[in-house]
Formats: C-alpha cells, structure tokens, sequence
C-alpha cells in the first residue's frame, strides 16, 4: 500500500549489531526502531507503531522473552522474531511457539525475509 509505514522495532543491546540490523532493515525497506534495552523500549510506545518486533533473547535486565510476554499481556499480538548468539535447543523451542528464531550469526538476508513475512497480509 502506497505511503504505509514499515516500522520494525529491533531491541539488542550490541551496538554493533543493532547499528547493522538497522542499516539492514532501512535498505530493504523498512524503518527500524532500535532500543538498547527492554526498559528503554517499554518507555516509550514504539510498540504501536511497528508490526513487527525483533527482540534479542538475552538482554540485560528484562530478556527477549519476557518482554513480550509482558507485551502480550497488555496489547494486541505483533509478529515477533527472537535472535540470539545463544542457540540452545529450549531457546529454541521456546521462540518458535512464539514466533520466528534466527541464531547468531545469520545471513542478512533470513532476517530481511522474517521480517517480510511478519508484513504479509
């Protein structure tokens, strides 16, 4: 749709890698939102404008996964992609009953394409 905004929120608290994810993102297409932390994130409501949600499952303070469990608690489900450089079968198992797993380090390309199909109709 012309004019729709593809606004994806990225929580990972690597600056490296969250600074690659959202060049990623920006050249194909998309516009990232990128917060160091869970907290940082839950303060402001970032949450509405974005469809799609990746979220770093090891982060300090509040993990990946228990930011969106208290997302889900208090909002409408986004589709979410978990990634991690700690790919442990249970972390895996865990993010799949959720949404998409990506482990470190991925092809560009795999998250380009997770996060076409969270906008997908």
């Amino acid at each position: 749709m012309p004019g729709e905004e593809k606004r994806v929120v990225v929580v990972e608290d690597d600056a490296s890698m969250r600074s690659a994810i959202e060049r990623l993102l920006r050249a194909a297409g998309f516009q990232p939102i990128a917060f160091a932390s869970a907290e940082a994130f839950l303060e402001t409501d970032a949450e509405t404008e974005a469809a799609c949600l990746v979220f770093d499952i090891r982060l300090p303070g509040l993990s990946g996964f228990e930011l969106y469990r208290q997302l889900a608690e208090t909002a409408a489900a986004q589709s979410v992609i978990f990634i991690t450089a700690h790919d442990t079968v249970a972390a895996r198992e865990q993010a799949e009953e959720i949404g998409e797993y990506l482990p470190k380090p991925f092809a560009g390309k795999n998250l380009v394409d997770a996060v076409k199909r969270a906008f997908a109709p």
